[in-house]
This record gives C-alpha cells, structure tokens and sequence, in this order.
C-alpha cells in the first residue's frame, strides 16, 4: 500500500495501470486532508507536477499530481467538492509552486484555494469577474464514473463507491 500517505483518511485507495493512467496510485480525500496529505508528500521528497479541476455532474473534481525522482510512483489526489461551495485548502505554504496552479484553476473552474496567499487572477482580465471559461453546461457535462476508471480498489467509502456503483454494475453484466 501507499506508506506516504498512511494515517491520511481517505475515501478511495486504488492501484491504478501506469501504462493506461500514467499514474500508479489514485487516491480520493475529503477536502480537509489535502494539506496533511500534501505535507506528508512533501517529506516523502515528492514532488507537485500539477493542480486542476474537472467540472463533472458531481461537482468539481480537483486533482494534484505528486511524483518522486528516484521512484517512478506518480500520484493523483482527488477531491470532490460541490458546486455550491468549491473550497479546497490551499497547499502553497507546503509547495510553493502551488500558488500558480491554484490560482490557475480558481480562473477557469472558481474554486476557492482557501489560504492561498496570492489567489488574484493569473490569467483571466479582472478579479470581480463571475466567469470561469471552463465551467460546462449541464448538457455537455459528464459523471466521474464515464471519465474514471478506479482500477484495482485497495479501500473505498461508501459515498465514492455509490459514484461508480453503476459502471462495476456494467462491468460485471459484461464478464
């Protein structure tokens, strides 16, 4: 299992095919253990690749991409968060270039990264303004379980597995 991130509470551990996800662990976190997570990365000599979010019927799908130097074990938190209120902490004090993808995806998606030090607009015109160029329509939106495949699940809560209940439904009538 992932030694990095034990006493993380998690919702979903999976193991995931490297070839097919260029990730080898993904793993769900409720909004509140982002940090915790990220520090213990930090001190595994991780490393931040990314930041972003996916507008999915859901929610806001926000994911970090950690990895290593010396151990090719590239790494996907994943925190949803409701539209009504997209509020994740913010990692910047721990990585400090976070601060760039954070304010990158508050632009385009709105998501608030509460604790950034410097969260103005990065790329967008002016900060009061209630537009975010990659919020779908509902009509093109997609649920998790049509974009995501979990993989081999290693732990999972009830709430992420009702998410994907329907495509291991699918799966198993095809076996």
């Amino acid at each position: 299992m992932l030694q990095a991130l034990e006493g993380i509470t998690t919702q979903c551990v999976a193991k995931q095919d490297k070839a097919s996800t260029g990730h080898a662990w993904s793993v769900f976190l409720p909004a509140g253990q982002v940090v915790q997570a990220a520090q213990q990365l930090f001190d595994a000599t991780y490393s931040l690749e990314d930041i972003f979010a996916l507008d999915v019927e859901e929610g806001f799908l926000v994911i970090y991409h950690f990895n290593r130097w010396d151990v090719d074990e590239r790494i996907a938190l994943r925190v949803l968060v409701g539209k009504d209120n997209p509020t994740v902490p913010s990692i910047a004090n721990i990585f400090h270039g976070a601060e760039w993808h954070e304010r990158e995806t508050r632009d385009f998606h709105g998501v608030v990264f509460e604790g950034n030090p410097n969260l103005v607009p990065l790329l967008m015109p002016v900060e009061d303004v209630d537009f975010h160029p990659l919020i779908k329509t509902a009509k093109v939106r997609k649920a998790l379980k049509d974009i995501l495949s979990l993989g081999e699940v290693v732990s999972i809560s009830a709430e992420i597995e009702a998410l994907f209940a329907e495509e291991e439904a699918e799966e198993a009538s095809d076996a």
